[in-house]
């Protein structure tokens, strides 16, 4: 059985930014692959950001984007170790607080959820790393030590870019490091597939679609990834797994970090009736008052009971179409937003609802349609509802206006194993890190960060799974060709069967924008 892990999450704020910036830097230059996560102020109307046509989605993202900033950015920088194990790496997770420079909108159920989970919004204005969107206003983006030119790092790093459900991650990434966001998805998608030419992969559409799991929102991903490696390194055995390896730090920079513990998935003893709707999207209309249960530890091992059985199957088959057709489970990024259903079908003047409920590990609910027709994952705010904030330098107040607009997209948490100081291999024994872990361990304020390394740990176990199918019977320097083939540029679409794929195409042009950016980073066109 999968065993207890904790995970160091190197807290990065604006007076410790600079300190940080080499090993950061490195971290991500040395990496084999970056997760990444966000969390953000809202995400603005729901049933825009699921309308059928594609094009119009992207539309409603990026006035989103525009309009809304990224509040933290989490990322997980995977190395492997040539000189241990098979499919051993040493992880380096940073949650970096962050504060944009200009106006924009914060949705008043994003601040409900991220306070609710520990997320202190005065520490972010006072202490957050300042930004701002769009196109250069200041500081050149390959200069200098400010966010913006990190982004700069991780572009020339060249490595594969891991994300879940991440088209609005990407989407809020451009607009708020790199350049104005292009009108067109093409161009957009044309953009991308040069700033990122070792490939994006979204682990949401490699857990429906290469791993094939029962559900595929993070924590139950995760954790199922992690109870099937765990048991494949079981003593004696001889399957591939993964093997994770953290640093110790010490000195000054203990201070900054914050350790986790992830508990292994428990038992099944003294079970009760898992709640279905729960266990196939995530979240549940009921929130904590539901009276079946919402453990996923629980809900992954029923699963595993139940496997094979055609009634269960049919059950759950049938709460993906009550919840939002047979092609998708959830909307927009279920792992980061408050969940909520919104029908797609519901009157023209009915507002999207307002209900919230706190859940553990899980988000916020809203009113369902009782007919049920065509639910989608989201988090319906009514239009009057949401806040204009606009950081002013006087007095460190902050201007609160409210707007006319809707919504907002948060997180959950998750861990992993230990080892290592400054990248060796000495482990983290639970004597010498109990202390350490103890002074702040569950602070509740690194959802990005713990998301990213979740997103991370389901790759690597991904990329395990696919050398197993002989997929590696590659030379070591085409490595990097063999991640997940089937799933590079694949970017997950809620309610499609078909992904979207991260390409240019021969009918796209990249943004005018991108091109001199490209040049800036590389040194030369492309």
């Amino acid at each position: 059985m999968a065993s207890s892990m904790v995970v160091p999450v190197i807290d990065v704020q604006n007076d410790t930014f600079n300190e940080l910036w080499p090993a950061m830097v490195l971290a991500i230059k040395t990496s084999s692959f970056v997760a990444l996560d966000t969390e953000l102020s809202g995400l603005g109307n729901r049933k825009s950001l699921l309308a059928e046509s594609i094009e119009d989605r992207y539309k409603a993202i990026c006035h989103a984007a525009r309009s809304r900033s990224i509040l933290s950015l989490g990322f997980a920088c995977y190395k492997k170790l040539d000189d241990k194990a098979a499919d051993t790496y040493l992880v380096q997770v940073y949650n970096l607080t962050l504060l944009c420079s200009e106006e924009y909108i914060i949705e008043p159920q994003s601040v409900q959820f991220l306070v609710q989970h520990g997320f202190d919004f005065n520490k972010q204005y006072a202490h957050g790393i300042p930004y701002c969107k769009g196109n250069n206003k200041a500081e050149s983006d390959d200069r200098g030590v400010h966010i913006r030119a990190l982004f700069t790092e991780l572009l020339r790093a060249k490595k594969p870019l891991v994300l879940h459900n991440g088209l609005i991650d990407m989407a809020f990434l451009y607009q708020s490091f790199y350049a104005h966001l292009p009108d067109r998805l093409n161009t957009f998608t044309a953009d991308l597939s040069e700033m990122f030419p070792a490939g994006i992969y979204d682990t949401k559409y490699v857990a429906e679609f290469e791993l094939r799991l029962t559900a595929s929102y993070l924590e139950y991903a995760y954790k199922k990834c992690k109870l099937d490696s765990s048991r494949r390194g079981t003593p004696g055995g001889t399957e591939p797994h993964v093997q994770l390896e953290f640093c110790q730090y010490a000195g000054q920079m203990s201070s900054y970090v914050d350790y986790r513990v992830c508990p292994a998935v428990g038992s099944v003893e003294g079970q009760t009736d898992v709640c279905q709707r729960f266990s196939a999207f995530g979240w549940c209309p009921n929130g904590s008052e539901c009276l079946l249960s919402h453990d996923t530890d629980l809900i992954i091992l029923q699963d595993e009971k139940d496997l094979g059985k055609k009634s269960t199957k049919r059950k759950r088959r049938k709460e993906k179409r009550k919840g939002k057709g047979e092609a998708a489970e959830d909307g927009a990024p279920q792992h980061k937003i408050p969940h909520m259903d919104v029908d797609l079908q519901e009157a023209p003047d009915e507002k999207q609802g307002a209900e919230s409920s706190s859940e553990k590990g899980s988000l916020m609910d809203t009113q369902q349609n009782k007919q049920e027709k065509k639910d989608i994952e989201g988090n319906g705010v009514s239009q009057d509802n949401t806040l204009e904030i606009t950081p002013t330098s006087q007095d460190n107040t902050l201007e609160i206006t409210p707007t006319t607009d809707d919504n907002a997209k948060t997180n959950t948490n998750g861990g992993e194993e230990s080892r290592t100081k400054d990248g060796g291999s000495e482990k983290l024994s639970e004597k010498s890190s109990k202390t350490e872990q103890k002074k702040n361990t569950d602070s509740g304020s690194h959802r990005a960060g713990f998301d990213a390394f979740m997103t991370g740990y389901i790759f690597a176990h991904s990329c395990t799974l696919n050398k197993k199918k002989g997929v590696e019977a590659v030379e070591k320097k085409e490595e990097e060709e063999s991640w997940v083939p089937s799933c590079l540029n694949k970017v997950y679409l809620s309610g499609k069967s078909a992904p979207l794929n991260v390409v240019k195409s021969t009918f796209s042009k990249s943004s005018k924008a991108h091109v001199a950016k490209m040049e800036m980073v590389w040194g030369k066109k492309v």
